[in-house]
């Protein structure tokens, strides 16, 4: 009697999911609803079309974390490719930053006649980097201490730790938060004024949503670690909301130097 060969391979075959699926359909909807209102003032489709994005989000993101803590799907094999996936992500959003970064030093560095050959351009006021700019700073900063002491206290099977520095981490980035919608309002220059503005809203812009985005990922490592669903040996997803993290603290210092300290100088 021959004795069938076992199937059993590191690699996980991921089964047929509706949320590929809804997920591209809600985002056709949100594109669609967005050029009817832009053209006819009609917004109704929006809602219901970012409703089928987050409803989509949040049932793949449980499908993920069902095959990484209970289906035993996300091996060690499957864990290296997940690491190298979020490798590449985090060098896409460092290109990504890069050409605001590039557009900021442009105008900047050469300022043309019709900025008045100056930097800040005539008219703008840049706003005091050592206020709110130098308190978001320190705010960043020490979140990203906490979020490596949670690390290290998972490291050493201190959940209650864990816990502690991840709700302080998550606190810190709505704090943060919080200051730059303050920042915002305090501005005396718009998008519209001049390059100036335009390269410093969509620079900080993007970055405020980046902290968002970092904080949701984060509370969801909240969320599961309150649960005891990550341990020393099994922590990825962990890890990859702490590099993302960090990413954004080292983003925003050189916003920080850039586009309030230096431009100020």
């Amino acid at each position: 009697m021959k004795l069938k060969k076992s199937t059993r391979q590191p690699y996980h075959l991921v089964k047929m999911s509706p949320w590929p699926l809804t997920g591209s359909l809600g985002g056709l909807m949100i594109a669609l609803s967005l050029v009817m209102w832009f053209h006819m003032t009609n917004f109704y489709i929006l809602p219901f079309a970012i409703l089928v994005i987050l409803v989509t989000m949040l049932c793949w993101w449980r499908d993920v974390i069902r095959e990484a803590t209970y289906s035993g799907d996300h091996t060690l094999k499957v864990q290296k490719g997940l690491e190298w996936g979020m490798i590449l992500f985090i060098t896409s959003e460092v290109m990504f930053f890069s050409a605001f970064f590039w557009a900021f030093f442009h105008s900047s560095l050469a300022p043309t006649f019709e900025l008045g050959c100056s930097w800040p351009p005539t008219g703008i006021w840049p706003l005091n980097p050592f206020s709110i700019p130098l308190l978001n700073t320190a705010v960043l900063l020490s979140s990203g201490v906490t979020v490596t002491y949670a690390h290290h206290a998972l490291l050493f099977y201190k959940n209650s730790e864990v816990l502690t520095g991840l709700a302080l981490t998550v606190i810190l980035g709505a704090y943060f938060t919080s200051l730059q919608a303050i920042e915002y309002m305090e501005t005396s220059f718009s998008f519209a004024d001049s390059t100036y503005g335009s390269t410093f809203f969509i620079a900080t812009g993007f970055h405020g949503l980046h902290v968002i985005i970092g904080s949701l990922f984060l509370l969801t490592c909240l969320m599961r670690a309150s649960r005891i669903q990550l341990s020393k040996n099994h922590h990825f997803g962990f890890e990859a909301a702490a590099w993302y993290w960090h990413f954004v603290d080292v983003v925003w210092i050189f916003l920080f130097l850039s586009m309030y300290w230096w431009a100020t100088n």
